[in-house]
């Protein structure tokens, strides 16, 4: 949990939620596998917790706001380093090619094809 992001919201995930999302949006919220959140979630209802996971769950599904589709698609989002990288790639490659067309312009093979076009 230490990219526990401070500024990001609670919410049920229904998109990807077997019941209601909520475990989903629990997993979501605190940057771990949902699977995990789910076995936890069962665990504690067979360990004696069956009531108070099922009224947590229950009272969570209500009060929780389903996560709108706007927030799905900032969060596939690139990064910045991400689209930095994507950059400098374009631009490398970009270099080559003008590196190319330099190479063949100052060669001896493209000064004599431009004669023979001239004749």
């Amino acid at each position: 949990m230490a990219g526990l992001n401070l500024n990001k919201k609670l919410w049920r995930i229904p998109q990807q939620g077997m019941v209601r999302g909520v475990c989903a949006g629990l997993a979501h919220y605190l940057d771990v596998p949902v699977k995990l959140v789910r076995v936890v979630t069962v665990l504690s209802i067979f360990f004696g917790l069956a009531f108070i996971t099922l009224v947590a769950y229950i009272i969570l599904s209500f009060v929780l706001d389903p996560m709108p589709d706007s927030a799905m698609d900032d969060e596939n989002a690139p990064t910045s380093s991400e689209l930095l990288d994507t950059v400098d790639a374009q631009l490398s490659a970009g270099e080559q090619r003008l590196r190319e067309m330099e190479r063949y312009v100052t060669s001896d093979t493209f000064s004599l094809r431009s004669r023979f076009r001239q004749l």
